[in-house]
Order: structure tokens, then sequence, then C-alpha cells
């Protein structure tokens, strides 16, 4: 299975949650190939506590002529059945690149799951195939909400990352975002905790675990 998280903002938790969606995945899937997390934004290895990659990633993958077998080799090992494939080096190509594309049928059609964390970047269609599941992280945010009303975005399931003090509210977000939020997790120390301690792949805090079990 294929999974897209991203956001129409940056700052909105996508690389927490992508890495959270893969940890779960990785957990209730032990039997099977090791789950991959590709990063997009960069900010992966970090939050996983891993130190910066020297090696190249996907963005030098989408830049090349590689084969699509290339990409299991660009993995680095996080944990038991986890794997990250780093952004690497350089920009990313357009989305009009037909490697997007190449990209997104490698990775629904590897025997395991994949996780791509694309962060503010939405994806054009080659990588939200009909098979990937989207996955949009939001905040309560006045300016996110106005960025999804203004476009025709969509999305499978919908993360909310509550925060005290906001004037917007869950119920506001459905309005906007047309459908309910699947997962509900409040703006939790604890998380930000685990991610400033290089923590979070070996013990992944249980609100934001039993919070994106819905999604994973």
């Amino acid at each position: 299975m294929l999974t897209t998280c991203w956001s129409v903002k940056g700052g909105s938790g996508t690389t927490v949650v992508a890495a959270g969606v893969a940890l779960v995945r990785a957990k209730q899937h032990r039997q099977a190939p090791p789950v991959l997390l590709v990063d997009l934004g960069g900010d992966a290895p970090a939050v996983l506590g891993m130190p910066e990659p020297a090696a190249p990633g996907v963005a030098d993958w989408l830049n090349s002529d590689a084969p699509v077998s290339a990409l299991d080799d660009l993995a680095l090992g996080v944990v038991d059945h986890l794997a990250l494939v780093p952004r690497g080096y350089g920009p990313l190509p357009d989305l009009i690149s037909p490697r997007w594309s190449a990209m997104a049928a490698a990775l629904r059609d590897r025997p395991g799951d994949a996780v791509i964390d694309c962060g503010p970047l939405r994806p054009g269609p080659q990588v939200l195939t009909d098979e990937a599941l989207s996955v949009l992280v939001l905040r309560p945010c006045y300016l996110a909400l106005r960025r999804i009303a203004g476009h025709s975005l969509t999305a499978d399931r919908v993360v909310l990352i509550d925060e005290p003090g906001r004037a917007l509210r869950r119920p506001d977000v459905e309005h906007v975002v047309g459908r309910r939020v699947d997962a509900h997790l409040d703006l939790d120390p604890a998380i930000a905790r685990a991610v400033d301690a290089g923590l979070l792949a070996g013990r992944l805090p249980m609100q934001l675990s039993n919070g994106l079990r819905r999604v994973a």
C-alpha cells in the first residue's frame, strides 16, 4: 500500500505524522517486508533521531534515469521493519516529470507498505493515484484553511493537530475540508520531547500511536 502524507502549509506536523504512520505500520506488519518511508522534505532523519545521511536519496533518483529497483538500494535502516529513503541532494523535479509516476508505481507495487512524507508539497496526479491513500495533515489555522478553500484539494484521510487557544475548532476544519477528521491529535508535549531527544522511532508516544491507528 502506498500512502502520501501532505499539507498545504509548512509547520503542520506532516513529517511527524508520516513517521508515526510508518512506525505504526512497521509494528503491525512484522511478518511483511519492511515499510519504506520516503522523505521529500528532508526532516525525517532528524525526527527519527538519525544522523544526517551523507548518501544519495530520492531527489537524486528522481533527477536520474536509474531503474526503479534502485529506490530500495537507497534505503537506510531505522528500526525493525522500517527503512528510510532520505531526501538526498538537489532540487526536486517539476511535478510534470514522468519520474514521479515511475516512483509512485514502484512504491505501490512493492511487496511492503510505503509512506511518502510530502511536507507542504502536494504531488500531482502522478503520485496521488487512485491506489494511494492520501493523508492531509492540518492545524486549525486560518491560513491553512484559506488555502484549502481556494483549491480543489482532496484527501482520503484528514489528521488534525489541535492547538490550545485556537479560535477555529474541529467542526470548522471539517466544514472547509468537506469531510470528517479521521485522527484528532492534541498538541502533546510528550511528542515534542520524543522528537527533541531523538527517541520517536524507539519510543513512539502512546497518544501519537493510538491516534494514527485509524489512518495507518
